[in-house]
């Protein structure tokens, strides 16, 4: 695991000493892919080990008090060169969006991507939320949506900004439409530590056939 690095699904941490700021990893992991943290391994791979118990009740409060909802988590120990290595294993979650208290204490959505922990922009979060909401969507196509689905059949991806300049609507808009394709898996996010994307579904879901849907789907 630690040859492996850090990545999507995986984090290093030396020690664990706010709590805040390791509630942000937690849900981070559960709000994305699931991962784990490797409590006592130093960014560059080198084995410090931890001294005490101390770190796993600081994982507890992280995960109980500061994520909200709470994340449950298990955790191994492993014995390494005479060392205490902590495992903390978080699946993803069926309860997201987790909140997490940023710098300031405020309540923030985060979301995993690549080796990094970014906060979730108000499209992704919504997205999150709906897909906890029973029954289906229904997809209007109307000229907001034509003209993005068009541009991205010749361009590939779009940035929000230009998707409201391009289809000339307020932000307000703009979101609700990428929010809705989002959630029907039309269109997908491409999140990148200095810009977010909007690009076709790659692996785009469509509905089972004799499912009850209107003859003229």
């Amino acid at each position: 695991m630690i040859q492996e690095g850090e990545h999507q699904t995986q984090d290093f941490k030396f020690a664990i000493t706010d709590t805040k700021k390791i509630a942000r990893s937690i849900a981070a992991f559960a709000n994305t892919d699931g991962g784990r943290l490797l409590i006592g391994i130093k960014d560059n791979g080198k084995i410090a080990g931890v001294e005490s118990d101390e770190e796993y009740y600081m994982i507890e409060s992280a995960a109980k008090r500061h994520c909200r909802p709470s994340v449950n988590f298990e955790t191994r120990k492993w014995e390494i060169e005479g060392k205490t290595v902590l495992e903390i294993i978080i699946e993803k979650s069926s309860k997201k969006p987790h909140s997490a208290p940023d710098k300031d204490g405020k309540p923030t959505y985060y979301v995993r991507v690549k080796d990094q922990n970014l906060v979730a922009n108000r499209i992704l979060t919504e997205v999150w939320k709906r897909e906890k909401e029973p029954g289906g969507a229904l997809l209007k196509i109307k000229y907001a949506e034509s003209k993005l689905l068009t541009y991205l059949g010749i361009h590939g991806y779009i940035t929000f900004s230009k998707f409201c300049g391009m289809a000339n609507i307020s932000p307000r808009k703009a979101e609700k439409i990428l929010i809705n394709l989002i959630h029907m898996k039309v269109i997908e996010m491409d999140i990148t530590e200095s810009q977010i994307f909007y690009k076709m579904n790659s692996k785009p879901e469509y509905p089972e056939p004799n499912q009850g849907l209107p003859e003229d789907w």
